[in-house]
């Protein structure tokens, strides 16, 4: 990992430690926009783990389901710089996705990554290729409609990981996680690695 992406890990690492005391705190119940001022991001171990899974893959297509500020992203977007692969991240609120394409743009991998704002399940269906590595890290009642949408898109042998499928428990990421071990051809794991990850791999049978 180059120095570029290495400094911008950086200024997200620091951004989770300056914004740690708010998430310990219990938000005000007539707040309910704080988590879009923060940055829930995967952290750190899910982070080197995704970025693991897919330098295995060649040239993969990666689509990641919730860009929100963008670290994510960085770290998938150095895998895919790395392969040969691209990312194509979707988001519902285009000033997360303009910040992360910023900070894309800092650590140079801007181009290794396609920013799409919108409806994500709709965006799934118009996408015009199969898929080779799907993270799974948006808003928890869209994980079964989004699993509907990218399962047909699914090339053999991709890896699917769904985020916080521990903490917070939620009867979502439960349905998630029944819905996508049944589909045909899915081997799955739960792995405790940050707030839990569904790790997922379509055998294409």
């Amino acid at each position: 990992m180059d120095a570029r992406v290495g400094e911008v890990l950086d200024l997200y690492h620091r951004r989770m430690q300056d914004e740690a005391p708010l998430m310990r705190q219990a938000p005000s119940q007539t707040d309910t926009g704080w988590l879009d001022r923060v940055l829930l991001a995967v952290g750190p171990d899910t982070g080197r783990l995704i970025n693991i899974l897919v330098r295995s893959l060649k040239a993969p297509n990666i689509l990641e389901l919730g860009t929100s500020y963008g670290y994510s992203g960085i770290w998938l977007g150095e895998a895919a710089r790395a392969t040969g692969g691209r990312v194509t991240t979707m988001e519902l609120q285009d000033y997360k996705s303009s910040h992360a394409r910023e900070m894309a743009e800092k650590a140079g991998l801007a181009e290794h990554i396609d920013f799409k704002v919108g409806d994500a399940v709709r965006m799934i269906g118009e996408l015009p290729f199969g898929l080779d590595f799907v993270l799974v890290d948006l808003w928890k009642d869209l994980y079964v409609p989004c699993l509907e949408a990218f399962y047909p898109k699914l090339n053999p042998g991709a890896i699917v990981v769904a985020d916080n499928m521990i903490f917070p428990d939620t009867e979502e990421v439960r349905v998630y996680a029944k819905a996508i071990r049944a589909k045909p051809g899915i081997s799955s794991v739960l792995l405790p690695v940050g707030s839990g990850l569904e790790v997922s791999r379509f055998d294409g049978t």
